[in-house]
């Protein structure tokens, strides 16, 4: 598959211009405190370029390779039956910020784009922060209106409630 294959045209746009969303997309971003300290920041970030976050909310992951990098296929499974086709568009992999995003691929129910990003601030406080946009793609998701999207805020919230009890989200500045 090529970037043709996307089923959105601003691919890498969570990247380029964060909190930007495309029109006719619908907006999500959620943060999420995780802890303090440089040993929970390494331990989010591991379990969230290793997919072990998204395998700990309950989803299957299917990907290409151990760890998210640019090009890796991956889909998700939700609930044993929903496949979500999906491709690493890029990653960030620093001292202080790690994380990487996914676009939709044909078959997916969404269209769009999703970031998972952790950052350790200033004051050594970490952060988990889930960007998106998307909109409908499968008659299902369409027909579902706001309750899809209250499904992904909820998700995102998840995400940082999951994360933070894989990191231990104690203080060890």
């Amino acid at each position: 598959m090529s970037s043709k294959d996307f089923t959105y045209d601003d691919v890498g746009a969570t990247r380029d211009r964060p909190g930007s969303c495309p029109e006719g997309f619908h907006p999500l971003h959620v943060r999420a405190r995780l802890g303090e300290g440089h040993d929970v920041f390494r331990r989010a970030a591991d379990a969230v370029m290793t997919w072990q976050m998204h395998r700990a909310l309950g989803v299957g992951i299917d990907a290409t390779a151990d760890r998210a990098a640019p090009d890796v296929d991956v889909t998700v499974t939700l609930g044993g039956v929903i496949k979500a086709p999906c491709r690493v568009v890029w990653t960030v992999d620093e001292p202080r910020r790690a994380g990487w995003a996914y676009g939709t691929l044909p078959g997916h129910p969404e269209r769009g784009e999703e970031s998972f990003v952790v950052d350790r601030t200033g004051d050594g406080t970490v952060w988990l922060t889930v960007s998106a946009f998307s909109r409908p793609a499968k008659w299902y998701t369409i027909a579902a209106g706001p309750a899809t999207r209250g499904l992904q805020h909820a998700y995102a919230r998840r995400c940082g409630k999951v994360l933070r009890e894989l990191c231990g989200g104690g203080d060890d500045a």
